[in-house]
């Protein structure tokens, strides 16, 4: 009777037990968070510079919709795009130092710019704060050949320079990057 008795007892625990300790997960994001670094190759631990963003899709709505033209964007979805540059580095011209940015852009049709800003963890762009702008540079736009349906970032190498490149549609942005060795 000791032994039925304790099994009950443990099988209730075990029942009770696993129904307060299961979690619910939520589904898969509909913009993922992405990661594009500098140098890219997975050899190379000794990166320049890594940018943390999340990919919204077009899902046939413009972009003007979703970044639109004269306004503050968080640069992807969800929480704002941080960079992080892990040496000192020049951006479209003005110096920057090492460490981790917010990073906001403001869309326009002959060119973007480009924010750094030291607030960090912020989600979108609705607190945006321009008191803390460490940078604002202003970077290229051009069309691409190909359509991109989800939001992109890349590194790539011209010249002497590394430029960090936006992709979204048609829409190509380049921001020129140097530096400090």
């Amino acid at each position: 009777m000791k032994n039925v008795l304790t099994l009950t007892l443990m099988v209730c625990a075990m029942v009770f037990t696993s129904n307060s300790i299961a979690q619910e997960f939520s589904g898969m994001d509909k913009s993922p968070m992405d990661m594009a670094s500098y140098p890219s190759d997975y050899k190379n631990s000794d990166k320049a510079v890594r940018v943390i963003y999340s990919r919204p899709q077009l899902k046939g709505r413009s972009m003007d919709e979703l970044a639109p033209a004269g306004k503050v964007w968080r640069t992807g979805a969800n929480e704002a795009a941080e960079i992080t540059f892990f040496k000192g580095a020049t951006i479209g011209g003005q110096k920057i130092d090492a460490g981790t940015y917010a990073l906001f852009t403001i869309p326009g049709a002959d060119g973007w710019t480009v924010i750094l800003n030291k607030n960090l963890n912020q989600w979108g762009s609705y607190f945006y704060d321009e008191s803390g702008d460490v940078a604002r540079v202003q970077a290229s736009v051009s069309a691409g050949s190909e359509s991109l349906e989800a939001f992109s970032i890349t590194f790539q190498e011209v010249d002497n320079a590394v430029h960090l490149v936006m992709g979204w549609g048609t829409t190509r942005v380049a921001v020129p990057i140097n530096f400090v060795m």
